[in-house]
């Protein structure tokens, strides 16, 4: 079984395929930015995208997701290190949002999605969207403020 994720192939070994996709991205991979939250999909902490629509990673098996395109946090931007961040990322820097910065990968996933759908949401679409993602540290002023400023510059790609 092949998965795509961030662009390139990945041979899924069968006793993996039954794995949660958040702990094969980390345990398997090494892409470490997904983090692994409450286990439920509650928190948003394990975000990525599925086919371009925001998913919760610690719900979905890795053998669920033949065929699909998956990007993580680490993809989300080019991977070269003089490219440009992704608009959203730039965005979460320019408004200094992360604190401890655990939720962010997650949230940024979930903003980057919003974008992706509707380039100009107002305050209210962008709260909504946003609210399954949670910040123990309490910065959804900032995170709103950062997605309104990415989707000034034109948000996603």
């Amino acid at each position: 079984m092949k998965l795509t994720i961030n662009g390139k192939p990945y041979q899924v070994a069968r006793e993996h395929r039954t794995v949660r996709l958040v702990h094969y991205l980390r345990d398997h991979l090494g892409m470490t930015g997904t983090k692994f939250g409450c286990g439920v999909a509650q928190c948003g902490a394990c975000t990525v995208h599925v086919d371009g629509l925001a998913k919760r990673a610690c719900q979905l098996d890795v053998d669920e997701l033949i065929g699909a395109s998956i990007t993580t946090i680490e993809g989300l931007a080019d991977s070269h290190p003089q490219a440009p961040l992704h608009p959203v990322q730039q965005a979460w820097l320019d408004e200094r949002v992360p604190q401890c910065g655990y939720c962010q990968p997650g949230q940024i996933m979930s903003a980057a999605a919003l974008l992706a759908v509707n380039r100009r949401p107002g305050e209210s679409e962008i709260r909504k969207f946003m609210e399954g993602n949670l910040c123990r540290c309490g910065t959804y002023e900032r995170i709103v403020k950062a997605v309104r400023r990415a989707a000034q510059k034109g948000g996603s790609r």
